[in-house]
């Protein structure tokens, strides 16, 4: 097996692999800080208190996130919360949870249009000289839908988990069970092995180019 640094240059080259690079830490970055942002409009200051409010890759990911997408190109985030502390109770865990999940949503759904406002006033002279941007745009895009997509799962401890906890007090008892967190990592991995990860890719490549061609055929119809 390949390494994905390896795979992505003889893919992409420089662009592709640099701006996949990007787009992991920017994305899971404000993804965690939405979560923090979320929190405190909840009235939990942890986020604040603990000094997670930073753009810093290092501390919302963490040395060995950082490691794990050195070595297979994926990672993760972590942002502490106190949810006693939310105003709104279980409505304010459900608040916080989604908060992370959105983030990526509203980062494809920028990346995306942007690439279809390109394409749209794009011409075969400046086709070459654009296709950098287009690259970068469109992994933006693709990713963070990915990430929407994966944190939504009902599986401890991911974004859907919570959600669901905080709709349902049996469901957050089932979570609460040591044995639950295990079977929800076990699952977790199922996924990736067993194909959902790859209808989940391949749902998330095909929604993006349907945004893009959707805007650019909006615009220049209007043009």
């Amino acid at each position: 097996m390949n390494w994905w640094v390896h795979n992505a240059w003889e893919h992409g080259g420089a662009v592709e692999l640099t701006s996949w690079i990007f787009w992991v830490l920017l994305s899971i970055t404000l993804h965690e800080l939405a979560h923090g942002w979320a929190a405190l409009w909840e009235g939990d200051s942890t986020p604040r208190d603990l000094n997670r409010l930073t753009a810093n890759p290092l501390v919302q990911m963490g040395q060995t996130s950082l490691i794990v997408f050195a070595l297979i190109g994926f990672a993760w985030g972590m942002m502490p919360v106190r949810p006693d502390r939310f105003r709104h109770g279980r409505l304010g865990e459900a608040i916080v949870a989604f908060a992370g999940p959105m983030m990526n949503l509203v980062l494809a759904f920028i990346s995306l249009t942007l690439l279809g406002i390109i394409l749209s006033a794009g011409n075969a002279d400046t086709a070459e000289s654009m296709q950098s941007i287009r690259t970068f745009l469109f992994l933006g895009g693709f990713l963070n839908l990915v990430l929407f997509a994966l944190n939504l799962l009902p599986i401890p401890p991911l974004d859907g988990s919570r959600i669901l906890a905080a709709a349902s007090l049996d469901i957050r008892r089932f979570y609460m069970h040591p044995q639950a967190q295990i079977m929800g990592f076990a699952l977790f991995i199922a996924i990736f092995f067993f194909g959902a990860a790859s209808f989940v890719i391949g749902a998330a490549q095909e929604l993006a180019l349907w945004w893009v061609s959707l805007v650019a055929q909006v615009l220049a119809g209007a043009a």
